[in-house]
């Protein structure tokens, strides 16, 4: 028997040319390129943000396949700025757990990489071995989420080295 493929939640980022903020034609586009599972955020001028839920074995090559499939959807000039989880604030970790930010603080967490931000990465271990009581089953419920990271960290990291770009072009 098969084992089931791991769900991987994640938001891709992508930047827009100036002039493509027709949102009702993205929203179409989206939908017509097989992502209307996408919950699609537009609030910030320039910006598209992708959320998805996607199933595979790899987080790299789930994301990865799902940043192709929406880049289809996108104007031409489209760019993946960010894949997310990667660098995160506890305040991010307290809001897909369900507690306060006081309630993470409260714990040892690993040293922040940078500007009081965490590798998701590197924290989701340390939160799966030492959570207990009622912090494990929110754990346990956003598991998604934090093996997203894995994967988003990698791609983040090839874009910023230039190793891969998700660009359309014509």
């Amino acid at each position: 028997m098969k084992p089931e493929k791991m769900v991987f939640e994640f938001d891709l980022v992508f930047s827009l040319p100036k002039g493509s903020a027709d949102e009702a034609a993205l929203l179409d586009a989206l939908f017509e390129a097989g992502c209307d599972d996408a919950v699609v955020g537009l609030g910030s001028p320039g910006l598209i943000a992708v959320s998805l839920e996607r199933a595979g074995d790899d987080a790299e090559a789930v994301i990865s396949e799902a940043a192709n499939q929406v880049m289809e959807a996108l104007p031409e000039g489209a760019e993946l700025r960010e894949v997310r989880p990667d660098l995160v604030s506890q305040a991010d970790v307290a809001a897909r757990l369900g507690v306060t930010r006081q309630a993470l603080q409260k714990r040892e967490l690993p040293a922040p990489a940078v500007g009081g931000l965490y590798r998701m990465s590197e924290l989701y271990p340390w939160l799966a071995e030492s959570r207990r009581g009622k912090l494990a089953a929110k754990v346990d419920a956003a598991r998604a989420w934090f093996e997203a990271s894995h994967g988003a960290q990698r791609i983040n990291a090839r874009i910023s080295l230039g190793e891969i770009q998700f660009r359309k072009t014509a």
